[in-house]
């Protein structure tokens, strides 16, 4: 890690706390090491076992916890108190067969929820977040609105880039979606299929699917 800070080569510390990969004790002491070095922490928490990975990232301060799929109760509240968003995602439990992580419990909990794929070779081979939103919206009880936000405002906080991205503001960045839909309610009614007509990258048209899709 001091090569790594020393070379600026990394923003953040990620460990994977579960049974029989990173105990509790060994992600607390590789978490405040990386703090001293100046990172920002992430925490892979409770997600095959109810572990206390939860509380530890609310103890740590991490900018996220990812999966929760077990996640207690005190967990849960501990990282609403401590800011701590709970970046959850629905494919990987599709895939596994598992129970969907309690998107709605933490939400009516005051924590902040982000969704994402968790794209991997080993557990989740699936980037559609199309999927991602209709298994949030119809699985995990979390409503089109609130999964709008934790695709968006939400997931760029968990990655410390909500001041810069995540919402159309004066000074953000101008990256913009537009869909082919009338509405956003239609988002979670269309099942796993791009709808994207037109992506705004920094204020510039970047793609346009009635001409053809990419323009750079």
């Amino acid at each position: 890690m001091p090569e790594i800070a020393e070379h600026n080569l990394a923003e953040f510390s990620d460990v994977f706390c579960e049974k029989n990969v990173f105990s509790i004790e060994q992600t607390r002491r590789i978490q405040n090491k990386a703090k001293e070095l100046g990172f920002k922490i992430k925490v892979h928490a409770d997600e095959i076992v109810q572990f206390g990975g939860g509380e530890l990232a609310a103890e740590l301060g991490a900018a996220s916890a990812d999966h929760l799929l077990q996640v207690s109760d005190k967990g849960i509240e501990e990282m609403a108190k401590a800011g701590v968003v709970a970046t959850l995602l629905p494919c990987t439990a599709f895939s596994l067969k598992e129970s969907f992580a309690r998107g709605r419990k933490m939400i009516d909990s005051g924590c902040a929820v982000a969704l994402a794929t968790d794209f991997n070779p080993g557990s989740c081979f699936c980037e559609s977040i199309p999927l991602v939103f209709a298994l949030a919206t119809l699985q995990m009880n979390i409503s089109i609105e609130e999964a709008i936000t934790a695709l968006t405002i939400n997931g760029a906080a968990a990655v410390d880039r909500a001041h810069e991205i995540g919402s159309i503001d004066p000074g953000k960045k101008g990256d913009i979606l537009i869909l082919e839909f009338p509405s956003y309610k239609f988002i979670p009614y269309h099942i796993g299929v791009s709808t994207v007509e037109k992506v705004i990258k920094k204020g510039k048209l970047v793609f346009d699917k009635r001409i053809g899709g990419r323009l750079c």
